[in-house]
């Protein structure tokens, strides 16, 4: 079962995220970038990595970018090959090309969704990425 983590500060957004994902596999989430990168840490340590985490930008404490760092350093730390990475799609209301170029060129973002974040636009990035919905096989 694919492990999704959604790190989103808005309750709204985590809420409607939560609910978008639940069909793709066990979905945690966490409120912040510093909750977020305990969550990946704890899961790294108990050998039950996400293969899938969502990452807001802009958050109070520790935003997306330092998150998105200290994650692939974690990775990094444990020799985690890169084709064995996981993925990191980076949200965000900003369409501010500065703010999507720096985390995908510089903090090593698989990709990145523009919110609200649309169910049609969600299922497309997944399945480019070989994520498949368990009610696609119902």
């Amino acid at each position: 079962m694919t492990r999704i983590l959604v790190v989103e500060d808005d309750f709204g957004s985590r809420k409607m995220m939560l609910k978008l994902l639940e069909e793709y596999g066990q979905v945690d989430s966490a409120v912040d970038g510093q909750d977020g990168i305990n969550a990946f840490r704890k899961a790294l340590e108990e050998d039950r990595p996400y293969q899938l985490v969502f990452l807001d930008i802009m958050m109070p404490r520790m935003d997306g970018h330092e998150a998105l760092m200290l994650m692939r350093k974690e990775e990094l730390d444990r020799a985690i090959a890169p084709a064995a990475e996981t993925h990191i799609i980076m949200t965000t209301v900003l369409e501010d090309p500065h703010n999507v170029v720096g985390a995908y060129f510089k903090g090593g973002a698989t990709s990145y969704i523009v919110k609200p974040v649309e169910r049609s636009a969600l299922r497309r990035e997944l399945a480019k990425l070989g994520y498949k919905s368990a009610a696609a096989g119902r």
